[in-house]
């Protein structure tokens, strides 16, 4: 028998589950298919790990990022493939856990996309806590010899080989549209598989939106809650959000954790604008003197001629939530001299925001 509904969600992310509701809301009809779990990345596993071709690969056993999920013991020496947001967070994870890391990357810092500082910063918080760090790695490839892994490595210095327990590999997430036939509907997708979608989110085919991790616009819980929010507001509430008005904002959860807005340095000059850029060492900060958390720094930028915040980077004791200061009054399209000019509470770390405000100079 076959069934009619008014609306068809596939998938249960986080934005899935919330679009149905709008829409029993708002009397359709509505069904939901979902071929495991309820939950998304976040909850589960609603993306999939990529598993890039690399020679040996075949040959070893591997630990994904969803995998590493249901990993019940303690591995004597954890490689770790990908020096980027996902492979530094079990990297630091394990190590304090009580196993061996070494993060082999192929790229010349760590988190390419980060600054240089940024990338710096955080490979001396790391290699602190002891974990090894490849890096410049052309040329990866693996093999199995007893019960260890080795990869063999071509980087500036150290062995060419680097011996372990246990492999994971870390190198991104691709979207699960392979097999939903979306190319029997008409449905256009990119080359690394992502459905495209203009500005409001809607397909190539009309009546069809693409909502959280398939469209490519975010992999984030928070961005695929907003894409449901931006479908809602334009189906429902004429309201014409669009995902143009977002501003990038996520974290990285190491320890100290990165709290990132907006354009970084590099994207600030490479736009050609006149900037000004403030730098605070979290030495300055009274909060993480308390704590003897000091490693880090904070750095915004600032339009010239503006005086509107164009990014920043927090990281340090708290960033991942001091940050979000900084990306409201974005939001609100004001100058930084509203925080500037703000009295913040004492002691905190959000308190030294106004001070690094007060010491920008021009951006060379």
């Amino acid at each position: 028998m076959v069934q009619k509904y008014d609306a068809i969600i596939i998938g249960t992310g986080q934005s899935g589950p919330s679009l149905a509701q709008r829409l029993t809301q708002e009397g359709m009809k509505t069904a939901i298919v979902e071929r495991k779990w309820f939950g998304g990345t976040c909850v589960n596993v609603g993306a999939r790990p990529s598993v890039p071709d690399m020679p040996g690969l075949d040959e070893v056993d591997h630990l994904t990022s969803s995998s590493m999920m249901e990993v019940d013991f303690l591995p004597e020496h954890l490689l770790i493939i990908g020096g980027s947001y996902i492979g530094l967070e079990f990297a630091q994870m394990y190590r304090r856990f009580g196993a061996r890391v070494t993060v082999v990357e192929k790229g010349a810092r760590l988190i390419g996309r980060e600054d240089e500082d940024v990338s710096a910063a955080v490979k001396a918080i790391l290699e602190g806590e002891g974990i090894d760090i490849r890096l410049n790695a052309e040329c990866i490839r693996m093999e199995r010899r007893g019960a260890r892994v080795i990869i063999g490595i071509d980087c500036e210095a150290g062995d060419k080989e680097v011996i372990g327990s246990h492999l994971l590999l870390a190198v991104g997430r691709r979207p699960n549209t392979d097999d939903l036939g979306v190319d029997k509907a008409g449905i256009e997708t990119d080359r690394r598989h992502y459905i495209r979608v203009d500005d409001q989110l809607r397909t190539n085919v009309p009546g069809i939106w693409a909502i959280g991790e398939v469209n490519g616009r975010g992999a984030f819980t928070h961005t695929s809650y907003n894409d449901y929010e931006i479908v809602a507001a334009n189906l429902f509430d004429k309201d014409p959000r669009r995902t143009t008005d977002r501003i990038t904002c996520y974290g990285l959860f190491v320890d100290p954790p990165l709290g990132r807005v907006g354009m970084t340095e590099q994207e600030v000059r490479q736009s050609g604008c006149k900037a000004l850029i403030g730098k605070l060492p979290m030495t300055r900060v009274g909060r993480a003197r308390e704590r003897g958390e000091t490693q880090g720094f904070m750095k915004i930028l600032i339009d010239a001629e503006t005086g509107k915040i164009l990014g920043a980077a927090i990281l340090g004791v708290g960033g991942d939530e001091v940050v979000h200061s900084v990306l409201d009054v974005m939001y609100a399209d004001a100058p930084y001299t509203i925080i500037q000019r703000a009295v913040h509470i004492h002691p905190t770390v959000t308190e030294l925001i106004p001070t690094m405000l007060g010491d920008l100079r021009l951006l060379e």
